[in-house]
């Protein structure tokens, strides 16, 4: 594990790359606030945005989720807790008043930087998001 890639991956730089392409200025992996060793992938911090890119086999993707058969039960306790971290992180920052959005890494890095762009220009307007 200690090969797996945890800041810059593929899907995290193409949805940087089209944010930045279009002018929006971000900052990456940021601490989260009273959480030691836990970090925004992409965070808005004046806006309180926080953005996860989060890999399908690591964070339990519904669609493409793979359950190893060796050592099944360590695997599954291990992904457990990976997804429990998750919503305990995204609970945390949401009770923090950040607006936190959640990506897998299959879906199209176009369609995430638009989706990231449309929320950070509510944020910055004012408005609240539609529902």
């Amino acid at each position: 594990m200690n090969r797996q890639s945890s800041r810059d991956t593929a899907p995290e730089v193409a949805v940087r790359k089209i944010l930045h392409a279009a002018g929006w200025r971000y900052r990456v992996d940021v601490p989260v606030p009273d959480m030691p060793r836990r970090t925004i992938d992409i965070a808005f911090p004046k806006a309180k945005i926080a953005i996860f890119l989060d890999g399908c086999f690591w964070h339990g993707c519904p669609k493409h989720a793979t359950h190893p058969k060796a050592n099944a039960e360590w695997w599954r306790t291990k992904l457990g807790k990976n997804m429990a971290r998750d919503l305990e992180t995204t609970e945390h920052l949401t009770a923090a008043g950040w607006t936190v959005l959640r990506f897998w890494e299959h879906e199209l890095a176009e369609d995430v930087a638009h989706q990231i762009a449309a929320q950070a220009r509510r944020r910055r307007t004012g408005r609240t998001p539609l529902a």
